[in-house]
């Protein structure tokens, strides 16, 4: 990156944090400046035949372009969702894009992943001319926002499950059950302990007219294509015991209105619920890092929203996510295995057996007491969200960012917001965007009273 555009603000625990937003901000002023630029367009299509178009300009020949458009397209990917990729305007990118999703190959994760699990065909890139280049599908539904009659509301995190009770809008019963579902080989274990959050729920109604539920992951018509919820589950028992989980539940309910949908989606709904108004991205720190978008009119697209694989750091040398092994990509930044990795370079001491939610717990038991090593932690997640928010804002068209997740708890999150405002402000005064964090009512009930809102009761 060119001194004259480097970060205003670098996070003390990673200087050599290269944000998306900044890279992409440096090269796009180039192509719009030079001659030499031409016309491009993402075109990403789903199964249902619903199509996203992003356009863009490349520089075909500059050292920046394979950085910038296989970035971008991973960052539409995960977003946006598709699984036929149509690179319109410029076939030397469409080429090297085909090349690199090939697998197995660098992308084999994102292949494998999208193409086999959420759409359950194969990736494909391929190049077109703009003329060809279709115009934009895209869906928005007006699920949720229903509040009448008896009611449950779940959501499944990766440290605890929640689960309401309501009644005509109504809470009459809320509770959190700890659980560790991550890496647990057998379904039953999935499977009984939502069946118990229900039953709890169940028995504070006099009937149950209706459930709505949230979790991580992509859901399809309340089939489940790919969750971290399940990813200890081998593929065999995936297929056979985990995807039509919740219709079974369904079924097991007397065929009642059931829905499930990712828990970013339901986050935001919350959101735009609580604030009364649209344009609304909800982003949950936690186990992984959740994001849902309830857009201009009120409605939610079937985008996936995945900003765990969003990437939002381009140096060669970012840490590597776990699970899909590519760098800079958002669950290593604003969540909680952020917390955990920061943690030795703010001089705190921890075990590396303790899981990452132990690892949190005692970090904001450090920030309560004002300890400057948790203090510096989140500054610096501060600074990554401030210019992710920024490179977001490329996609969705945003008004207000909603925080929420255990990593945005106390002390921590109110420094986490600050510092992201003044990043904002400084770097982008040109994007008028709130963030803000929920109140105590909406962070103990919003997630809960949004999911047993989903269903329509006929």
């Amino acid at each position: 990156m060119s001194q004259s555009n480097a970060p205003k603000f670098v996070p003390a625990l990673d200087p050599e944090f290269l944000p998306a937003s900044l890279f992409n901000r440096e090269y796009l002023k180039a192509a719009a400046e030079s001659d030499a630029s031409v016309e491009v367009k993402f075109v990403l299509r789903r199964p249902n035949g619903r199509t996203s178009v992003f356009e863009t300009r490349i520089l075909p020949d500059d050292e920046r372009t394979p950085v910038y458009a296989e970035r971008l397209l991973k960052s539409l990917l995960w977003l946006r969702g598709g699984v036929e990729v149509y690179i319109a305007g410029c076939d030397k990118v469409a080429e090297y894009l085909a090349a690199h999703y090939a697998s197995p190959g660098p992308q084999t994760f994102d292949c494998e992943f999208l193409g086999g699990r959420v759409y359950r065909q194969e990736l494909t890139i391929k190049a077109i001319s703009l003329s060809d280049a279709p115009a934009p599908n895209e869906l928005s539904s007006g699920v949720g926002r229903h509040l009448d009659g008896c009611r449950i509301g779940f959501d499944l995190g990766g440290s605890d499950r929640k689960c309401a009770a309501l009644i005509d809008g109504q809470i009459v019963h809320s509770e959190e059950v700890v659980w560790d579902p991550y890496f647990q080989a057998d379904p039953d274990y999935h499977l009984e302990g939502i069946r118990d959050s229900l039953m709890r729920a169940a028995a504070y109604l006099p009937r149950v007219d209706a459930i709505g539920g949230s979790a991580a992951g992509v859901y399809i018509e309340n089939e489940v294509r790919a969750a971290s919820l399940f990813r200890g589950v081998s593929n065999e028992l995936f297929d056979t015991r985990v995807r039509r989980m919740f219709l079974q539940l369904k079924d097991e309910w007397g065929g009642i209105p059931f829905i499930v949908i990712n828990d970013g989606e339901v986050a935001a709904l919350a959101a735009s619920m609580s604030l009364e108004r649209n344009s609304v991205l909800g982003v949950a720190f936690g186990t992984s890092l959740a994001a849902g978008y309830v857009n201009t009119v009120g409605g939610i697209t079937d985008w996936l929203n995945e900003l765990a694989f969003v990437p939002v750091d381009y140096r060669r040398n970012a840490p590597v996510d776990e699970w899909s092994r590519d760098v800079g990509v958002g669950s290593q930044y604003l969540t909680q295995q952020a917390v955990a990795r920061l943690c030795p370079l703010a001089g705190i001491d921890l075990p590396d057996t303790m899981p990452f939610p132990e690892r949190l717990v005692e970090v904001q038991k450090l920030m309560a007491v004002d300890d400057p090593r948790a203090k510096v932690i989140y500054e610096t997640i501060g600074v990554y969200l401030g210019y992710s928010v920024a490179h977001f804002a490329s996609f969705y068209d945003l008004g207000t960012v909603e925080l929420m997740g255990r990593v945005t708890s106390g002390k921590g999150g109110e420094i986490i917001l600050e510092i992201a405002r003044e990043v904002l402000a400084a770097e982008f005064p040109e994007q008028a965007i709130e963030m803000n964090l929920p109140n105590e009512k909406s962070r103990r009930h919003g997630q809960a009273l949004a999911a047993a809102s989903l269903p329509e009761i006929a």
